[in-house]
């Protein structure tokens, strides 16, 4: 078993469609928002025993109680039948998945359009649309800001509730719109909780919430030196960049959202885990935008909206201290070239021609 998962609207079933192609028959795909579907499925083991071939689930989260009943299909002798399933909720809010399906299902996240997909010259309209196909191939940057705003407000007042969620939609969109100003920023959730008049623990739960449907990011922080009072906290994104701002450019959060989309770049040429991607700083001292690490390879990456990038204290410190095999500054110009050794600027455009993936 397979499972897809992914934003709303970020290609899951178009995806899976393309991978059945002809080969799926007739009656082995399940939408469980169709009404059709729901009512096929009203006994589970009577409507998926008998069906050979590949099987899709699409919005699996719907109905986790489907979750017991695949993993007995999953277990018969000659496996009759495979199935994929598709989902907007990561594992950690199907947790039945998790219990059930053990050692039967691997997990695959699907992010939007990169700058490999749509192209080097299309970067900056990618940047501010956002990796989400509808949004990216819009007539205008109207209808696409339209389309985002709507999808935003469907995830907010129908999406969480339908996963069982009992939070208000009103409580979750002012905490949406308060994450979306600290989107960059090392996550503060005593500060936020204040604001909202709720305790820390709530906050916390409801960054999950976001993270977990793929609304939210963090970078969780690396400690180098037990000695240094390093930053403790993770940085908090928006996950897909488009749905901050239209009008990035002109909007005080632009470096932040800048830096956000090119470590979601950075980190998929590297082909890094999220495990393997860390914030870095000390507190009034050097930071360090992004660490991977794979075993021991270090890379270290800073983000400047620039177009002339410059060394500073704080590369040179973060060179030293976390021992980085390479620096990469990537920034907003055309060009790719040396910076001093060790330390390069790398164009947002050369990320997928100049960068090497990990081993």
């Amino acid at each position: 078993m397979v499972a897809i998962l992914g934003m709303r609207q970020v290609g899951k079933t178009t995806l899976a469609r393309a991978l059945a192609g002809r080969t799926l028959p007739p009656g082995n795909h399940f939408d469980l928002e169709d009404p059709r579907s729901v009512a096929r499925l009203a006994d589970p083991m009577l409507a998926l025993e008998p069906l050979r071939g590949l099987v899709v689930l699409d919005e699996i989260q719907l109905r986790p109680d489907l979750f017991g009943v695949l993993r007995v299909l999953a277990d018969r002798p000659r496996r009759p039948a495979r199935f994929l399933v598709l989902g907007s909720a990561a594992p950690a809010l199907l947790r039945q998945s998790a219990e059930s399906l053990a050692g039967r299902v691997a997990y695959v996240e699907l992010d939007g359009f990169d700058v490999d997909e749509v192209g080097n010259d299309a970067w900056r309209r990618l940047w501010l649309r956002g990796g989400l196909p509808r949004s990216f191939l819009a007539r205008s940057d109207a209808e696409s800001l339209t389309w985002r705003r709507e999808l935003v407000r469907t995830y907010l007042e129908r999406e969480l509730p339908d996963l069982g969620i009992g939070v208000a939609p009103g409580t979750i969109r002012r905490f949406w719109s308060m994450l979306a100003h600290y989107h960059g920023q090392t996550w503060n959730g005593a500060e936020l909780a204040r604001s909202l008049g709720v305790s820390e623990a709530t906050i916390g739960r409801y960054l999950e919430l976001l993270c977990g449907t793929f609304l939210a990011v963090r970078l969780r922080p690396w400690h180098a030196n037990p000695q240094k009072r390093e930053v403790r906290s993770p940085k908090v994104y928006l996950r897909d960049p488009g749905i901050l701002d239209a009008e990035l450019l002109g909007h005080p959060k632009a470096g932040a959202s800048f830096e956000g989309f090119a470590i979601q770049q950075v980190a998929a040429r590297l082909g890094a885990r999220p495990d393997e991607c860390h914030a870095w700083g000390v507190h009034g001292g050097a930071t360090l935008d992004l660490l991977v690490v794979r075993g021991n390879v270090r890379r270290g990456f800073e983000i400047k909206l620039s177009s002339a990038p410059e060394v500073t204290g704080a590369m040179r410190s973060a060179m030293d201290v976390l021992g980085l095999d390479a620096l990469d500054v990537v920034h907003a110009g055309a060009d790719t070239f040396p910076l001093a050794p060790g330390i390069r600027a790398l164009s947002i455009a050369d990320v997928w021609s100049r960068l090497a993936p990990l081993r």
